[in-house]
């Protein structure tokens, strides 16, 4: 290849890939930790930190999930623990439902991986600016979990989030 055509490629690549970042304003966070060996073992919580710059805006915060087929629940308990800027904390227990009524799963499968974005707050304000820390725990009764392949945080914009 030539200078005129690698500077070509490069420029279509940048285009590309900016055009694809700006797909999805309302995102502040979209993380997810992979998950060792597929076993979430209750002691290990997942950290995930999001800058909150504007107090007046709304966010939806959701829970991302991936888990085999083999998985054995239809629901999963997770604590979520928060802490604000002033390192004050919460945490919560949240369920999230991965099978309907008849055992089908809910969230969007390939083979035998199901991937889950599972709203936890609808329209939340965080009331300070600053960095908020959020950790999530497995909590169901089982000390250790399989098969989960990953898990983490999406928090979005409300008013820019698409319906």
């Amino acid at each position: 290849m030539n200078v005129r055509s690698n500077s070509i490629l490069a420029l279509s690549i940048f285009i590309l890939s900016t055009l694809l970042s700006s797909c999805d304003e309302a995102r502040l966070l979209d993380e997810n930790t992979s998950i060792p060996n597929q076993a979430w073992y209750y002691k290990n919580k997942l950290n995930f930190d999001v800058n909150i710059t504007d107090t007046n805006k709304t966010y939806n915060v959701y829970v991302n999930l991936r888990v085999g087929s083999d998985y054995k629940y239809s629901n999963f308990f997770v604590m979520v623990h928060q802490t604000n800027p002033n390192l004050q904390t919460t945490k919560e227990r949240k369920e999230l439902t991965l099978l309907d009524d008849r055992g089908n799963w809910l969230g969007k499968g390939l083979g035998d991986i199901f991937d889950f974005q599972i709203p936890i707050y609808t329209q939340k304000r965080f009331n300070q600016k600053g960095v908020y820390k959020i950790e999530l725990e497995q909590n169901m009764r089982e000390d250790t979990l399989s098969p989960i392949y990953a898990a983490g945080i999406r928090v979005e914009d409300f008013n820019l989030a698409k319906p």
